[in-house]
Parts: structure tokens; C-alpha cells; sequence
């Protein structure tokens, strides 16, 4: 017997089960205003250098002011003496030659006509200093990455519920301080400490929700989860337009974590780890109140220890089996998946964070942007299911990739004055994104054997956050060659779709358990092919003909 069946005796996808899923659920409404934050937070504002004698003009047109202080369509040079001769009718440059200019000494001027403030705005972080602005995205993703690896092993270690509590406490706390840094350092650290508890609540919720379902409910509470993440892209926008100060933004998707950690104490610990920590006293006493909750006391009062463990006995027999990381490369097919995987979700994770973190590149409203760049997710994510179900999981994958990436270079043959196809272009590449993370998902759960399921799990999720923390660094080589991050971005998913092709198909497949069962799948089949196509044997030494 298995836990699985334990569950179904206690009521299986019961009251206690829906409660659980929509409260680990509304967090995750929640999560990505974080991850998302820094589109309006970091909102870039046309600027211009202030000028030392802004203040101390009487009687001149400001519109003249700048056009004798700063040369034309210039945002981090202004002239170093006030060029009058440019108010004359027939003004032209003296001696051929053009004034000389200096950076902007006294700080800059800025539009605060969409956003009254942000990160930008109040530290300066245009021209010379515009590349912190995707380091701090960088470091907010370079704690998630941190986040996973050190929230992973301590759960297993002290338990969902508790690292789960702890975390929601961390995101409000760090949030919180966030809106009130007094500087661009301390505004980095407590973003990467966000970044942390934004993964330990993935982690944990995932892990929590997924332990006490029965199987045939995991699938529809994943997508739910899925698409409640999906509406938390619109709510950001609808925040984010309420508060157009980057401070009270900040604010506002960080105070309700506070909630999320008072009432997270009702949350009942995975009975399945307590047994597996040797706390099986604990987990009667955990199972029995789910069962009272579903309306079967009767059932969990006549559980005992010795019942529970029978149902245990095959996962604490997996848990006595130790793996490691070098498991995932150590024999040839396991080798070829994990690094087919690596690939693919770097580029996925890299490709879509190079979108979805960059709205302001369309010219477009960025919060109605916002709104499709969420709403395309709810089409992408359905079409998905459809195509992984009746059709398989490597067409999926591949073909989501390949067009994303199609679509991201195809932007860089669309002249910058077709907005709309531009946007419609950005908007189906996010969209296959969003598909390519749906698919990935669960394909690389069914791609790896149990026993070294949640260590592969653990190297696709280093991956992609590595990916989320390369995307706006690459950002950056814009200044060098405008086009160059589009057509990183694109390529990268292309590569990645055609290495999917090398997946193998799990399809209507069972799980495999051991790395032995997944080399073995994956043997040619020129071993069946050969058992019915033996030739006969010659019958006489001069005979040398052979039957086909």
C-alpha cells in the first residue's frame, strides 16, 4: 500500500484539501507583483540634465531655456554655457564648430506625468548608472536562486508548514524595509532577501499542496495555482496604476504576506515528511484531524502506527536510497535528458524574463501592456494542455520554443513605427513562453525516474533561475549594438526547441522509478526488430542464397 491510498481512506480530495489549495493559493496572486515589480518600480521617465540656472531665470520661455542649455533629443549631456545665439532667427553654430558640452553635473530632470517616483527617479540610475537599474532585477533573481538551494534542504529538514510560515514572514518583512530603503545598496539587499522568500514560498506551497492531494487532483490544482499566478499579473497592473509612487508600490504587494503569515499556523505540516522524519506520532494525530475535517472520523480514529507505516512502507523504503547529483549524468540517457533540460529551461526562463521585463521597449501603455502580456497566458496555457494531452509533450516543448523565438526575431525586421505588430509579435512570443513553462514543467517530472525526480527537479530550477538572472544583464549589451539582446533572446529559444527534439516522448508513458527502467525505455528498437527478422540458416554448404 502507498500514501496515496492512505489519502483516499481519509477522504481523499476533501473539504480539508479545497481549503488547503485556496489558501496556499492566494500568496501566489501575490508572487508575481514581486517578480514583475521592477517594470514599474524601475519605470525609466524621459529626463533631461538640470541646470544650474533653471531656477534663476525671469521672463524667458522654458521651452528657450532648453533650447540654450541643452543640445536637441540629449539626456546625459548639457551645454556648459547657455548657447543665446540659438534664439536668434537665423542662429547658426560659431566657426563651424559645436559648443562644448559636459555630463549632467547637478543631477537630471525628469517626466513624472505616469510615474511621481521610482527606483530610477530617485537615485539616478540613467546614463551612466542606467545598467544598476537591471542589476537590481538581477540580484532579486539571484535570491531566488539562493532561495531554492538553501529553503529546499531546510524544509526537508524542519518541515514544509514551518519554512513555508517563516517565508511568508520573510517576503512581508523584506518588502516592507524595501519601501523604505534609504539607499540603492540597501534597496539591492533587501530585494535579494525578497527574492530568497519568494522561492521558499514556490518551494514550500508546491511541496505542501502536492502531499496531501490524492494523484488525480494534482493536475487541476497545478494549472488553478497556474492561473492564479496568471491573474496576479493583472492585479499588479491595477496596483500599479493606484500607486504610481515606486515606495507605496513596494508597499502594497508586500503587506499582505503579513496576513498570509497569521493564518498560515492553521496550515496542517505534510503528513508524509513527519512520517519520514520518524515523527509518525505527529502524523496519526495530522491525519486523523484531516479525516475529521472530510467527515470521516469513524475511519481515521480506527488509523494506529502500525496501519500508518504499512501504508508507508514503499516511500520510506525510497527514502532509505541515497542519490546524488552526479546521478544525473552518470549513465548515457539520463546524461543526454539533463543536459537537453538544462538547455531548455535556461532559455526558456531567460527568454521570457527578457519580455516580460521590458514592456517599456513597445511605446505602449505600459499598464494596459501588462494586462495582455498577463491575459495572453490564459489562451497559451489552455492550447498547452490541449497539445501535451493528444499530442505529446516533445511537440509541445519544441514547437512552443522554436515559435517564441521566431516571433522575438522577427520584431527586428519590423520597423519601430508599427507599434501594434511589434506588440502583437512581443505578445504570441510570451505567449509560447508561458506554454514552454507549462509543458516543462511536467515533462521534466515524467522525464526523470523517482528516485532522483526531485534532485533533477532541483538542477531545472537552478537553471532557470540562472536564466532569470542573465536576461536583464544581457540587457545591457544594447549599448553596444541596439539589436543584440533581441536577437539573443530569440536565438536562444530556437537552439533550445530544436534540442527538445532529442527528448524522449512520455505520453501516455508510466513514471519510471529507477534509472534503469529510463536507459531501458530508451534502447533502439532494433532489439525487437531483430528477434522478427532472423535468417535462415543455410541448408547445404553450397547454398548461398538466404531467405528474406
Amino acid at each position: 500500500m502507498a500514501f496515496a491510498s492512505l489519502l483516499e481512506h481519509v477522504g481523499g480530495m476533501g473539504r480539508f484539501q479545497v481549503a488547503s489549495v485556496l489558501l496556499l493559493a492566494l500568496p501566489i496572486l501575490m508572487m508575481a507583483s514581486h517578480n514583475l515589480l521592477q517594470n514599474f518600480t524601475a519605470a525609466t521617465s524621459d529626463h533631461r540634465c538640470r541646470l544650474r540656472w533653471e531656477d534663476n531665470v525671469t521672463g524667458l520661455d522654458p521651452q528657450d531655456v532648453l533650447r540654450v542649455s541643452v543640445p536637441r533629443g540629449e539626456r546625459c549631456r548639457r551645454f556648459v554655457k547657455p548657447q543665446w545665439w540659438f534664439l536668434e532667427a537665423n542662429g547658426s553654430v560659431p566657426n563651424s564648430s559645436w559648443p562644448e558640452t559636459e555630463p549632467c553635473r547637478d543631477g537630471w530632470t525628469y517626466d513624472r506625468s505616469v510615474f511621481t517616483s521610482t527606483i530610477v527617479t530617485e537615485w539616478d540610475l540613467v546614463c551612466s548608472s542606467r545598467g544598476l537599474k537591471q542589476l537590481a532585477q538581477s540580484l532579486y533573481m539571484a535570491g531566488v536562486l539562493v532561495g531554492g538551494i538553501v529553503f529546499g534542504g531546510l524544509s526537508d529538514r524542519f518541515g514544509r508548514r514551518s519554512l513555508l510560515t517563516w517565508c511568508y514572514l520573510q517576503m512581508g518583512a523584506m518588502g516592507t524595509c524595501s519601501s523604505f530603503a534609504p539607499s540603492f545598496t540597501i534597496y539591492c539587499l533587501f530585494r535579494f532577501l525578497t527574492g530568497m522568500a519568494f522561492s521558499g514560498i514556490v518551494l514550500n506551497s508546491t511541496s505542501l499542496s502536492l502531499e496531501w492531494l490524492p494523484t488525480r487532483a494534482r493536475a487541476l490544482a497545478g494549472t488553478f495555482m497556474g492561473y492564479c499566478y496568471t491573474t496576479g499579473q493583472f492585479l499588479l497592473a491595477g496596483i500599479a496604476y493606484a500607486a504610481p509612487a515606486w515606495r507605496r508600490l513596494q508597499l502594497a504587494v508586500s503587506l499582505p504576506f503579513f496576513c498570509f503569515f497569521l493564518y498560515s499556523w492553521w496550515l496542517t505540516e505534510s503528513a508524509r515528511w513527519l512520517v519520514m522524519v520518524g515523527k509518525s506520532h505527529q502524523a496519526l494525530k495530522e491525519l486523523q484531524k484531516v479525516a475529521r475535517i472530510n467527515g470521516r472520523k469513524e475511519e481515521g480514529d480506527k488509523l494506529d502506527i502500525e496501519t500508518l507505516r504499512s501504508y508507508m512502507q514503499k516511500e520510506m523504503a525510497s527514502s532509505r536510497s541515497h542519490h546524488t547529483v552526479v546521478d544525473l549524468v552518470r549513465t548515457p540517457v539520463v546524461r543526454r535528458i539533463s543536459c537537453c533540460l538544462c538547455f531548455v529551461w535556461f532559455s526558456t526562463s531567460f527568454a521570457y524574463y527578457g519580455l516580460a521585463m521590458d514592456l517599456q521597449n513597445f511605446d505602449f501603455n505600459i499598464y494596459v501592456i501588462q494586462l495582455i502580456f498577463g491575459a495572453v497566458d490564459i489562451p497559451a496555457k489552455l492550447v498547452s494542455i490541449l497539445t501535451i494531452t493528444f499530442v505529446g509533450r516533445r511537440f509541445t516543448q519544441s514547437v512552443a520554443l522554436i515559435l517564441a523565438g521566431l516571433a522575438i526575431l522577427a520584431n527586428i525586421l519590423v520597423p519601430q513605427d508599427l507599434r501594434m505588430l511589434r506588440t502583437a509579435l512581443a505578445v504570441f512570443g510570451k505567449g509560447c513562453l508561458a506554454a514552454s513553462f507549462n509543458c516543462i514543467y511536467l515533462y521534466t517530472g515524467e522525464l526523470y525516474p523517482t528516485v532522483i525526480r526531485q534532485t533533477g527537479m532541483g538542477l531545472a530550477n537552478t537553471m532557470a533561475r540562472l536564466g532569470s538572472i542573465t536576461a536583464p544583464l544581457v540587457k545591457m549589451a544594447g549599448d553596444l549594438f541596439p539589436t543584440l539582446p533581441v536577437i539573443i533572446y530569440g536565438a536562444a529559444p530556437v537552439v533550445s526547441g530544436l534540442v527538445a527534439i532529442f527528448l524522449p516522448e512520455t505520453r501516455d508513458v508510466a513514471l519510471p522509478e529507477t534509472v534503469e527502467e529510463v536507459e531501458g525505455r530508451a534502447q533502439p528498437q532494433k532489439d525487437e526488430a531483430q528477434h522478427l527478422q532472423v535468417p535462415l540458416q543455410p541448408t547445404q554448404p553450397s547454398d548461398t542464397t538466404g531467405a528474406c
